[in-house]
Parts: structure tokens; sequence; C-alpha cells
């Protein structure tokens, strides 16, 4: 029966999909990252229901009137140049003889730049901005509800091995999922006036924690503890906000359980995953250095390990040790080369920095604004990915390349805002959103109407 009623959502959603391309990317989206095909348990848990969807979207939007496929933003050409020299190291890889992983792989990689690409395309008002950052934050909020609660019947004991499947099947990327969608879902509850969502929101940000808790991840720890550091840093009264993460950090360290500790403490303790992840990175480097043009191969650092590695375990010349890069940039490098690497380093780099800039300039015109609360709130979604990525084995990981796109949108709806902020003062905002504040003129007074100050969309 539960097949049966996904499978008719679904399909019931392809004509609109055709009609509106716009609907199609948040219904991709949807099944992307809340995963709904996992909670049945028939045909519908394995049928391609995101290929569907990807397919009648891209004819429904070419069969709409003509407009660009993607914005024509540099870094969008540059992840066409990544996708471009990825498939060349591929062609001509040290096998001579790419193997079905390594294309499926390929063909994988394609389709997250090409929904990257797609989202810049069609995403191109506020308000659609807007509507895309909530189905991706409850997607993934719907998650961290479902294991945030298992794990408080369980007090604790339960360990989540294994995520829900796709993307977020290894436990490690997803707690970095979670980590990431957090900001989301702050950003959104504080904003929110409505009782009833604003506390639906803002209850899913301690269940999506305990959900990082539960996967036992390393990475994720370093994840959601850097998120919680940017967001405190970005706050209005710094201090205050900074006491109060110590407050909280302290309290959580006490109830959290003890197998988690030993896990978290084991980051700086046990010399044995030190050592590993210090040789798998010293691996990384000299096949790097040693292929610096194309790398070994797009997926095969474990496949020319042994090569680079002089005093392998027992368990590494067996297989039964698992052999990765233990670092996403490394592992970059050491599989797609330099040129690749740096394109890629760039690409975060560009999308960091026009944060950085559309926050500065919205502050020059704004003494609060959603601009403000946006570039903050996208801010932290990156850092949890720069942390722990460094000590993931996450290169090319879905929701990095979404949400590039998503912050070009943002950058160009924000400037255009700026340019004329008068004209866009009240148009676009909803029940749930901040009116915009000069920050000049009569001070620094906010014009409440009605609306919560803290966080603010609009």
């Amino acid at each position: 029966m539960r097949d049966l009623a996904f499978s008719l959502i679904v399909i019931g959603l392809l004509p609109v999909c055709f009609r509106r391309p716009f609907i199609g990317l948040l219904v991709f989206s949807w099944l992307a990252y809340m995963r709904g095909q996992d909670l049945t348990w028939g045909f519908a848990r394995d049928a391609r229901w995101s290929y569907y969807v990807a397919i009648v979207t891209l004819l429904g939007f070419y069969a709409g009137e003509r407009q660009r496929l993607f914005l024509p933003d540099l870094r969008n050409w540059m992840m066409l140049a990544l996708v471009a020299i990825v498939g060349v190291g591929i062609l001509l890889s040290r096998n001579n003889n790419p193997d079905a992983y390594q294309f499926a792989r390929y063909v994988e990689f394609c389709k997250i730049v090409g929904v990257a690409l797609f989202t810049t395309g069609v995403c191109r008002t506020r308000e659609q901005l807007r509507v895309l950052v909530w189905v991706i934050a409850l997607s993934l909020g719907f998650l961290g509800v479902k294991y945030g609660v298992w794990g408080i019947l369980t007090l604790g004991r339960g360990q989540i091995l294994q995520g829900p499947g796709g993307l977020l099947a290894d436990n490690n990327d997803f707690s970095l999922a979670m980590a990431m969608c957090m900001p989301l879902l702050l950003n959104i509850g504080l904003s929110e006036r409505r009782e009833v969502l604003r506390r639906a929101f803002l209850l899913m940000v301690p269940l999506v924690v305990i959900t990082v808790v539960l996967t036992h991840s390393r990475g994720g720890f370093l994840s959601i503890a850097g998120v919680f550091c940017v967001l405190a840093w970005r706050s209005r009264n710094r201090i205050a906000a900074l006491l109060l993460l110590v407050l909280i950090a302290i309290g959580g360290w006490i109830i959290v359980p003890s197998s988690y500790k030993e896990r978290i403490s084991s980051i700086s303790t046990s010399e044995a995953s030190a050592a590993g992840r210090l040789k798998s990175w010293a691996v990384a480097t000299r096949m790097a250095a040693d292929n610096p043009i194309l790398g070994v191969g797009f997926g095969h650092f474990r496949q020319h390990y042994l090569e680079y590695e002089p005093n392998p375990t027992p368990g590494q010349l067996s297989g039964k040790d698992l052999i990765v890069a233990h670092n996403s940039y490394l592992q970059i490098w050491a599989e797609c080369g330099t040129p690749a690497f740096l394109i890629y380093l760039a690409v975060i780099a560009m999308t960091i920095l026009s944060l950085w800039r559309v926050r500065r300039r919205a502050k020059e015109v704004y003494a609060a604004s959603w601009i403000i609360n946006y570039a903050n709130m996208f801010e932290a979604t990156l850092v949890a990915f720069l942390i722990g990525s460094t000590f993931l084995n996450r290169g090319h990981f879905d929701l990095l390349y979404h949400f590039i796109a998503v912050v070009m949108i943002f950058e160009r709806v924000a400037l255009e805002e700026i340019a004329e902020p008068h004209k866009f003062r009240d148009k676009g905002r909803t029940r749930g959103e901040l009116a915009f504040v000069p920050a000049r003129g009569f001070g620094v007074r906010l014009a409440r109407r009605g609306f919560r100050t803290s966080g603010a969309e609009g």
C-alpha cells in the first residue's frame, strides 16, 4: 500500500514537472535528500524515480519558452571544465581501460554537476530561492527528526551504521549532510513568525544534532562544531552567543553516551587512527606528484594505493581493510590531477568570497535584512563541508555543488535588491519575513511591524 501511494504521488507530479520545470527541480531535490522511496518495501523502493523526474523536467524545460539552461557565471563554466577534465582523465587513465565502476561514477558526477547548473537556470527569484531552501531543509530535517527521535527512545544506546541511501548511504556522509542542513533549519525557525512553524523548525535543530551524534562520525562532530562557532560568531550579540555555545557544549558532553565520548576523544588520542590518516594523506600526495596532470584515474585511489605505499598492512594486502584517502581534497588531487584540484578549490573559494562580498554590501545599506541572515546561513553550511571533508572521503558531494548553485542564485537576487533597496523594500515579503531596515537615515531602529527580529529572512 505504501509503495502504491508513493508511486501515485510521484507519477501525479510528473505533469506538473513538465509544465513547471522549477517544480521538477523541487521534486528532484525532495527525492534526492529525503529519500522517500526508502520508506517503502516493494517495487517503489528500487525504481529510478529521480531519473524519471529529471527526464520529464528537462523535456518540459525545452518544450517551454526558450531560456538559458544555466546562469552564465564563471563558477558554472569552471564546473563544466572540471567535468571535462575528469572525463579526459578517465579516457587517458593509466589502465587504458575504464571499468564499469569508473564509468558509473563519472555518470553520477555529471548528474551532480548537471543538477547544480540546471538549478541556476530555473531558480531566478527570491521567492523561488526561499522555496528551494525550504525543500532542502525539510527533506534533510525529516531524516534528522526520524533518527533523532529514535535516538531519544533508545536513550542514545543505538548507533547509525548506515545512512538512508543514495548520497547519504554512508554514515559519515549522512552526518555531514545533517551538519550542513542544521543552519538552514535554524535560520528558518528564527525568522518564522507563525508560532507553530517556528517551534517545529527549532525543534528539528536538536534532533539533527542528536542524529549526528548517533552516527559516531568524528568528521560529523567537527562539522557541527564548526557550524555552531560560525553562527555564534556572526550573531548580533557575539559574546552572549559564544557563552551560550560553551554552556551547550558542556551540557551536551555530560549527557552523551560514554561510547560517543570515547569515539570523539580518539580524534586526538588514537595513534593508530592518526597514523592511518597521515599514511593515506602521504600516499595521496605521492600519487598526485607522480601523476600531476590527470591523476591516477577517477575513483581509482584504492586500486593504485599499494603502488605508492611501501609498508602496507596485512589487511591492506589482503583487501580486508578499507582503503580511502581520508581527505576529500587530496582524493580529488590524486585521482583527477592538479588542474581539476585547483578548479575545485577555486570554485569553493569564489563561492565563500561572494558571500562575504554580498554581506558586506548589505550591511552598508541595511541594519537588518534577509540578505545578511542568508549569507550567514550559507557560510555556516559551507564551513560544515570544508571541515568535514578534511577528514572524510567525499570529494564529489552532491550537496556541495547544489549549495554552490544556490549561492549563485542568492548572490544575483541579493545584489539586485541592494542596488535598488527602496524598490524591493516590501516587494515579495511573506508573512514570516522581516521588512528591510535602512542602515542610514533615522538610525538603526528596526521596523518590526509585528514581525520577530531574531534571524529575519526578509
